[in-house]
């Protein structure tokens, strides 16, 4: 409980900074776009970069290869979930609604939730679990974006992004065990350890456009509901029946659980889809997922 309310806190203020340096205009229009394409373009490579070489690798795979399948049909479930439930959204709120529900902030939130609940066992299932969720995000969570009606254009912006060449070049490195060379691991990880940060200023600074009075919106309460409660409970129903030991179920269920990732805000304002809308869907998802967390840890 500590651990998640620290984080909560943690989020709200760097949101609190990228507001007030919007609002008193040491960041105008043009420095919160080129901030953005930062945080796309160098940031969040090196931070995914790193993530896999943070990730077990060998016996890791072996020995959780239970939980790295259920992930994999957990991402495959929101993508058609994402579809179905907000097909009848306008296009730029179905976009940003879509990406949401493949793209939790279980990176942030979820890593170490896993650990403060289930220790380090529960640190390791969790960066198991992640690896189909990285590689989603930056597949069929970029192409909701950035897709056209030429199939074989928008596969290859996906394939030539920065974030899912740094998942080709992670996953290579993880299975072959290599690390970088000193110099180049400490830039690395230097950059990639400001992806908190600079996303959720970048929030902020999306925030500061929005209208207080505006805040409230009725499909964010759906959207948050369908990613806080829904899902996370249809994967506790799945779970129950499978044969995993408790940690492990317990490490499906909550990273299942986590509010929208802040990439949402973060794209939606690099393709003009509504990027008020997805600030609000993190934000209000982020908000109540203190006590839904909370409440899912009672229950496992």
């Amino acid at each position: 409980m500590e651990t998640l309310v620290t984080l909560q806190i943690t989020i709200f203020l760097l949101v609190a900074v990228g507001f007030v340096l919007k609002r008193i205009h040491i960041v105008g229009p043009q420095g919160q776009k080129n901030i953005n394409d930062m945080v796309i373009y160098v940031i969040l490579p090196c931070n995914i970069l790193r993530a896999f070489l943070d990730s077990p690798a060998e016996n890791g795979f072996l020995s959780y290869l239970e939980v790295l399948i259920i992930s994999v049909f957990i991402q495959a479930f929101c993508v058609i979930y994402g579809k179905i439930a907000f097909c009848k959204e306008p296009e730029g709120r179905q976009k940003c609604l879509r990406y949401g529900t493949i793209c939790s902030n279980a990176g942030f939130l979820g890593n170490p939730i896993a650990e403060g609940v289930y220790g380090a066992e529960g640190l390791m299932l969790a960066s198991i679990y992640l690896i189909p969720q990285r590689i989603m995000m930056w597949s069929s969570g970029l192409a909701v974006f950035s897709g056209t009606s030429d199939k074989k254009q928008t596969i290859k912006k996906v394939l030539t992004h920065p974030c899912i060449l740094a998942c080709i070049l992670g996953i290579m490195f993880m299975l072959a065990d290599i690390q970088l060379p000193p110099g180049l691991d400490g830039m690395v990880t230097a950059v990639g350890n400001c992806n908190t940060a600079m996303s959720m200023m970048v929030i902020g600074m999306i925030l500061a456009d929005i209208n207080i009075r505006d805040f409230w919106d009725r499909t964010v309460v759906k959207y948050t509901i369908h990613r806080l409660i829904i899902i996370p409970a249809a994967v506790y129903a799945v779970c129950r029946f499978l044969p995993l030991d408790r940690t492990a179920f317990g490490i499906c269920v909550l990273l299942a659980a986590m509010p929208a990732g802040a990439t949402t805000s973060i794209l939606a304002e690099k393709y003009d889809m509504e990027p008020a809308f997805a600030t609000k869907m993190v934000i209000f998802s982020t908000l109540l997922s203190l006590p839904t967390i909370c409440i899912w840890s009672l229950l496992l």
